[in-house]
């Protein structure tokens, strides 16, 4: 079972000054954590100071990476058997983030999961909703809360796929689907989020579009069926629909039939020889206790 003292806090922060002080201050109120690391992201304001003036430690780029990049330095730069990842905005909650903790070790990612009254605006709630829906479909396993940025999980597990997190604001789906996939223990537990001080770096246009894609990408790493399946079958369905109307109708078979046909075969063999190969990834796989 975890605990505090033996969970790192990483905090990815870019130009988040205005909230920083109070975010570290309340956690080390809420606990004795082994330690708390601020990456500061390339910030252009006082972000690195107020961090450090409440206790914690900071690590800094020289230049904005992305908030991943930060997440990835946190990691690597931690040392406690867990670590607790939560954004420096002021959403998260100090006694949350002992809740989360606290389920580890049951589980080996617990991801705080806001409820539906914490979404800053009905575009971006039904925005999450459809992500929520379709990972969900893709894994087999039902998310609550797929791009929650308030996580805990095993550095050591955290460790295992470092190599798949994007530099960018993905980090949260790629950890997410990748520990599910991989057979770990994931847990969500609901949280509140508060409004964030300041605004959000987040653009549902143009990030809603890279979620999707690396909800694919992570997808087509650990289970492609899942996605090859459904093109395969509706290719099929599609061609024999068109063939079956053809016959009926004009006594012969199009080769546009013939071409959807043989498009879904040959879609459904390439998942086959993708899930084989994904299947390869976990020979020889070091397991830990």
């Amino acid at each position: 079972m975890a605990d505090a003292g033996s969970t790192s806090i990483v905090i990815p922060a870019c130009n988040e000054a205005a909230a920083i002080g109070e975010v570290v201050a309340a956690l080390r109120s809420a606990a004795r954590w082994h330690e708390i690391l601020v990456v500061d992201d390339g910030s252009s304001d006082e972000t690195a100071t107020r961090a450090v003036g409440a206790g914690a430690e900071v690590i800094r780029h020289p230049y904005n990476k992305g908030n991943g990049a930060a997440v990835k330095t946190g990691i690597r730069r931690a040392t406690g058997e867990f670590v607790l990842i939560l954004d420096g905005d002021g959403q998260h909650r100090a006694d949350d983030a002992t809740r989360l903790v606290a389920r580890l070790g049951e589980y080996d990612l617990v991801v705080g999961a806001r409820a539906s009254a914490s979404q800053a605006n009905a575009v971006r709630l039904w925005g999450n909703r459809l992500l929520n829906w379709l990972a969900s479909y893709l894994t087999g396993h039902p998310i609550p809360d797929l791009t929650s940025g308030f996580r805990a999980a095993r550095r050591v597990y955290l460790r295992e796929f470092l190599h798949l997190l994007p530099n960018g604001f993905s980090t949260p789906t790629t950890t997410t689907l990748a520990f599910i996939k991989a057979g770990y223990n994931v847990g969500f537990e609901p949280t509140e989020a508060r409004p964030r001080v300041g605004h959000s770096k987040i653009r549902l246009a143009r990030d809603g579009v890279k979620f999707f894609l690396i909800l694919l990408r992570v997808i087509t790493i650990f289970s492609p069926l899942r996605v090859f399946l459904p093109v395969s079958g509706v290719a099929f369905l599609v061609g024999a629909g068109y063939a079956a109307w053809t016959i009926a109708t004009q006594s012969h078979v199009t080769n546009s039939s013939v071409l959807l046909i043989m498009l879904s075969v040959i879609v459904f063999l390439v998942g086959l020889v993708s899930e084989q190969i994904a299947a390869l990834r976990f020979e020889g796989r070091n397991y830990q206790d």
